[in-house]
C-alpha cells in the first residue's frame, strides 16, 4: 500500500506550487497454477495554487486509474506482465479531470541481477467515452526504475515518470524528469515499511509544467 507525495514547484507563469498525493494499492491474485493477475489502482489527491494571476487555488481528487497485469505465476529471471489500463473521470473539478473515460494497454518488465532491480512500465490510453466538449485524450507514460540494494535495507534509486500528451503541439508534448533518491526498508513492530525520498528536475516540459519535483513515499508491505 504505497502513499506517494509529489511536491511540484515553479508551475505556470506564477511559479505555483502543486502537490499530489498518489494512493497506489497493489493486490496480486492467483488465476491458476500458471498465471497471476496483479491489480493496481492510482487515486490522486491534489492541491494546486492558481496557475495564472487571479486564478483560485484548488484541491480535490483526480481521475482514478486501474492497471491490470497478467503475469506468469512462476516467473524466471525476467518478470513481465501485460494488461489493460482504464482511467475513470472521477476528478472533483475540471482542473483535475479529463472528463473522459480512457482505456489502453500497459506492460511491465523487470529483472533482479544480484543487488540490482532494473525494469520499466509503459502505458498509453485513448478516450472512448465522456464529455464530448472535453479535450481528446491520447496519453503516454513510461517509468523506468533502477534500484541498487545496499546493506541494512538501504538502497539508491531512480524512477522518473516520463509522459507525453500526443494531442499537444510537439513543443508542449513531453515531460522528461531526471533525478535520483535514497530509501530504506525497515520494520515498525512486525510491519515492514519502505520509505523513500527523491528529487527530479524536468529537462523537458510544457511551458506551464513544473520545473522540479521533490518526492517522498511510504509503502506498507504485506508479504506472504
Amino acid at each position: 500500500m504505497p502513499f506517494e507525495f509529489n511536491n511540484n514547484f515553479n508551475t505556470g507563469p506564477e511559479d505555483a506550487y502543486f502537490q499530489q498525493l498518489s494512493i497506489k494499492p497493489v493486490l496480486p491474485m492467483t488465476l491458476n497454477e500458471n498465471w497471476s493477475l496483479v491489480n493496481r489502482a492510482i487515486l490522486p489527491v491534489l492541491y494546486q495554487e492558481g496557475l495564472v494571476r487571479g486564478q483560485e487555488d484548488k484541491w480535490g481528487l483526480g481521475d482514478l486509474t486501474y492497471q491490470g497485469f497478467i503475469t506468469p505465476a512462476k516467473p524466471g529471471k525476467v518478470i513481465w506482465g501485460i494488461g489493460p489500463s482504464v482511467v475513470a473521470p472521477l476528478g472533483t473539478n475540471d482542473r483535475f479531470s479529463s472528463d473522459k473515460w480512457s482505456i489502453g494497454p500497459n506492460a511491465v518488465v523487470l529483472t533482479m541481477p544480484g543487488r540490482w532491480v532494473i525494469g520499466a512500465l509503459v502505458s498509453n490510453v485513448w478516450d472512448v467515452a465522456g464529455d464530448s466538449d472535453a479535450a481528446d485524450v491520447n496519453s503516454f507514460t513510461a517509468q523506468y526504475f533502477i534500484n541498487y540494494n545496499m546493506d541494512n535495507g538501504w538502497y539508491v534509486t531512480t524512477a522518473p515518470l516520463i509522459s507525453a500528451n500526443w494531442e499537444a503541439n510537439s513543443s508542449q508534448r513531453w515531460t522528461v524528469p531526471v533525478g535520483a533518491g535514497v530509501g530504506r526498508i525497515f520494520k515498525i513492530g512486525k510491519q515492514p515499511i519502505n520509505a523513500k525520498l527523491a528529487g527530479y528536475y524536468n529537462v523537458e516540459k510544457p511551458d506551464f509544467g513544473s520545473e522540479y519535483n521533490i518526492q517522498a513515499s511510504i509503502t506498507f508491505l504485506f508479504p506472504k
